[in-house]
């Protein structure tokens, strides 16, 4: 199914990116209880807004992403959770 969100052009690059999920155990295999859980700080872009297509950028839909901690804001739709930031606030493309 395809995302029917999609960031309108403006002055800044806007991106949307689907969170990677949370760790629900750790390498040892210890289960985190939910109130323990940190917020995912990866995840992969979905979408990306108009006036990125036309200029140069370094992320692209399909890129899994690294972002800071607080960035974004966050949106579920659908029964998804999503978060819109700016391309800036990308800190690393994973490859």
């Amino acid at each position: 199914m395809a995302l029917t969100l999609k960031p309108i052009a403006g002055s800044q690059n806007r991106i949307i990116i689907e969170p990677a999920t949370a760790e629900t155990k750790t390498a040892s295999g210890i289960i985190i209880p939910d109130t323990a859980k940190e917020k995912p700080q990866k995840g992969k872009v979905v979408a990306v807004g108009d006036d990125v297509q036309d200029e140069k950028t370094t992320v692209k839909v399909g890129d899994n992403v690294l972002y800071g901690k607080y960035a974004g804001t966050e949106l579920k739709w659908e029964g998804n959770d999503y978060l819109v930031m700016k391309e800036s606030d990308i800190l690393v493309i994973i490859k």
